[in-house]
């Protein structure tokens, strides 16, 4: 006889204040929210056949009572920027009675701040749910069950739920080719949750979860959520045909993006590859141009190249280019500010997420900070937003004024909409697209909308917008679909821009009148000495 048990997963809240939220830009084509859980889809499909799974995200859609009362079991868990509701969900299904698992990276790295949930999953499920079913049919109703980092066998994670999502909720669709990335970066958590040995599934792993999207009649933006795509080049290299074919035979129904290090440049057969089998963007860790920063943060695959010529390769290529940014690092000199605006309009990369460092738990940046006597005491919660708002969760070694000082100087200069509008002007030009892009349902309508709505993005927007898309019109018309999609993105990342640095101004304003008061410092012991070392 099959068991049989009622699962409900529910998909926490991300910080309302956050760089990624894209709320106005979900809008314009009827989305609720960016990026559909992948994470949780593919736990629900190592759950056995005979149990029920239903999926709630609280970010697009409301849980009720009704949906807690049916479930026999909760299962939750995500990232830091969505502890605070994760910790919440926790809180209310201990109060109901509802046994409550939770797994995920934040979990995984913070896992005494957790302690309230009946079961722990850490790490990689696909080795240890089997534990975890096991342990649950035999009448265990609390434990943890952990898995090492990095070893996990991705050939054995199976094909995603989606017939769970909504998939008219999002503007885009995750899968995953690799796990892992080859660099060790001092504030990245991937190596340390992951592994430097980027693990790749198989061809027809991929292509089946492409097939199930197709059958479910999803069209359009598909991101590969991968650490870092080209960090096993050699199993790209044998995949990237087959997707190329998969593309052509389906007439091309998806455009992919997706995340990889800054010597994609360097690879004109990969950029070409990638190029013909229809990826479009591509999220790069700049970080800084300061060459002593890379050094000393031991990302060196960004040193020895010129980061415009490198940039400008992959936007000749078609793909476009959105980068990250960090002020905060310990080798700042001086003034980062000048340094920083100037790499990005060289390099003419309109959507940059510049953030403040944030030593994340489990990092070599976290153990040194420690170590030094430097890392303020983590009380368990996040504030509202990201690390926008929320970095510097140490003692800088520069003056916190004059962090915070060039932080609120990029942000204000750089999405001014004369200069980001001119950087998406210049990308306009650049960008050579090999296709057509691929209109899809609602997408003359979202265009109308963005027409109507894109002077709610702050004085000048509308003017720049007209400017910067009569110009790719007239020398590049293959690139309108591209800008177009980038405008639609200002209406959020003008006015966060603008919240952001009032916020700052804010903090500013109380570390100038002495109303700040630092944090306290986490005390080291020997023995954590010993195992930072």
């Amino acid at each position: 006889m099959t068991d049989s048990c009622k699962i409900l997963m529910i998909f926490p809240l991300f910080n309302s204040g956050s760089f990624w939220n894209y709320k106005e830009a979900c809008e314009l084509t009827g989305a609720r929210y960016p990026a559909a859980p992948l994470g949780l889809i593919t736990v629900a499909a190592m759950l056995p056949d005979s149990w029920d799974v239903r999926l709630i995200n609280r970010n697009t859609e409301l849980l009720t009572e009704e949906d807690l009362a049916w479930a026999d079991m909760v299962m939750t868990g995500g990232m830091l920027p969505q502890r605070n509701d994760a910790l919440h969900i926790i809180e209310t299904c201990r109060a109901k009675g509802k046994p409550v698992v939770v797994g995920g990276p934040d979990v995984t790295s913070s896992p005494s701040v957790y302690k309230a949930a009946n079961f722990q999953v850490l790490g990689e499920a696909e080795e240890i749910m089997v534990d975890f079913i096991s342990a649950w049919r035999s009448g265990a109703r609390e434990g943890v069950f952990e898995a090492p980092m990095g070893k996990t066998d991705v050939t054995k994670s199976p094909l995603p739920r989606f017939d769970l999502l909504k998939l008219n909720q999002y503007l885009h669709v995750g899968i995953q080719f690799s796990r892992g990335c080859p660099f060790s970066c001092e504030f990245c958590d991937i190596i340390e949750l992951y592994g430097r040995v980027p693990r790749t599934k198989t061809t027809e792993q991929v292509m089946a979860e492409l097939d199930a999207l197709y059958a479910l009649g999803y069209r359009g933006h598909v991101d590969f959520v991968d650490d870092n795509l080209i960090g096993n080049k050699k199993a790209l290299r044998k995949f990237l045909p087959d997707l190329k074919r998969w593309q052509n035979e389906k007439r091309f129904p998806f455009e992919f993006s997706t995340e990889a290090s800054i010597n994609l440049a360097d690879d004109a057969e990969l950029l070409s590859d990638l190029a013909d089998s229809n990826f479009f963007a591509v999220f790069i860790g700049i970080e800084s141009p300061d060459t002593d920063t890379l050094v000393m943060t031991q990302k060196k695959q960004n040193t020895r190249r010129s980061l415009q010529q490198s940039i400008e390769i992959i936007h000749n290529a078609g793909i476009f280019v959105n980068a990250g940014f960090i002020v905060g690092f310990d080798s700042e000199k001086g003034s980062v500010a000048s340094g920083m605006i100037e790499c990005i309009e060289d390099t003419s990369i309109p959507v940059c997420m510049v953030g403040l460092l944030y030593a994340l738990p489990t990092t070599q940046l976290t153990r040194r900070l420690l170590a030094e006597g430097r890392l303020f005491v983590d009380d368990g919660q996040t504030q509202s937003g990201d690390q926008c708002t929320a970095g510097l969760n140490f003692e800088t070694s520069r003056p916190r004024r004059n962090v915070l000082d060039d932080y609120r100087t990029v942000l204000g200069t750089i999405y001014e909409p004369t200069a980001y509008f001119g950087r998406v002007r210049r990308l306009g030009r650049m960008l050579k697209r090999k296709r057509a892009h691929q209109m899809i349902k609602g997408d003359l309508r979202s265009f109308f909308r963005l027409l109507f709505r894109i002077h709610r993005a702050g004085p000048g927007s509308a003017l720049q917008f007209w400017r910067m898309l009569l110009d790719c019109a007239l020398h590049n018309p293959k690139a309108l679909p591209y800008v177009v999609m980038t405008s639609a993105l200002y209406l959020h990342l003008g006015p966060f821009a603008r919240q952001v640095v009032e916020e700052i101004d804010r903090e500013i304003i109380k570390l100038d009148q002495g109303h700040w008061q630092r944090p306290l410092l986490q005390q080291n012991s020997t023995k954590e000495l010993l195992q930072s070392a």
